[in-house]
């Protein structure tokens, strides 16, 4: 008898572990405050807007991801919910996964955290070219066709998301240039076995992919 309740307590001991870590890990990240009074004139930041594709292994920092990933996409006017790039008809239907070393995240522009969607280093599948797995971060941009008005065709719903992505990916290069990072959008990327990997539904469809980090010394 005391033999058997032993047996049980570590059972329900091994699941309140596992169930408190699971908790633990899926509990949306807070990024940093964010510091808007760094960076560099605009004017400056266009002429220093460049693609590289040459990137350092080294892990950028909570708060440089933080004020990226509010310069790609982040909410600007509290108010209104208004956001730093624009988007046909004010859909927002692009989502911004962020692929990592430590895992896959989506970006929540309204609470500004990052949601880990799987401890998973999917970067390497994030593109074809042979960079993509080493740098730090891969942006991956997904539209969300049902925030998109019903009667519109497939068609406009991916010239529109292509759209939007455009405005978004250029918000990257400038904040980029200003933070003296290294950036570089792709659309070269196996979708199919991207949307299977970060287990997207059939109304989700990846437009592209930005690769960023500190350039290679």
């Amino acid at each position: 008898m005391k033999k058997s309740m032993m047996q049980w307590l570590w059972v329900v001991g091994l699941m309140f572990i596992a169930t408190h870590s699971f908790a633990q890990e899926n509990r949306p990240m807070k990024l940093p405050q964010l510091q808007l009074e760094t960076g560099m004139p605009l004017m400056q930041a266009l002429r220093a807007r460049k693609s590289v594709r040459e990137f350092s292994a080294e892990k950028l920092p909570n708060q440089v991801l933080s004020e990226l990933l509010w310069a790609a996409f982040g909410i600007n006017r509290p108010e209104t919910g208004g956001r730093t790039a624009p988007s046909t008809h004010n859909w927002q239907d692009i989502d911004i996964y962020v692929a990592s070393a430590d895992g896959l995240y989506l970006f929540d522009a309204k609470s500004h955290t990052l949601k880990m969607i799987q401890a998973k280093d999917i970067r390497a599948l994030t593109g074809t070219q042979d960079f993509v797995g080493h740098a730090p971060v891969n942006l991956i941009y997904v539209s969300d066709f049902t925030r998109m008005d019903s009667d519109t065709s497939q068609e406009d719903k991916k010239i529109a998301a292509a759209i939007d992505t455009g405005f978004i990916g250029q918000n990257v290069y400038l904040y980029c240039a200003a933070a003296n990072l290294a950036t570089v959008v792709r659309g070269s990327i196996d979708k199919e076995a991207l949307a299977k990997a970060m287990k997207l539904n059939p109304t989700q469809w990846i437009v592209a992919a930005q690769s960023v980090g500190y350039p290679k010394k």
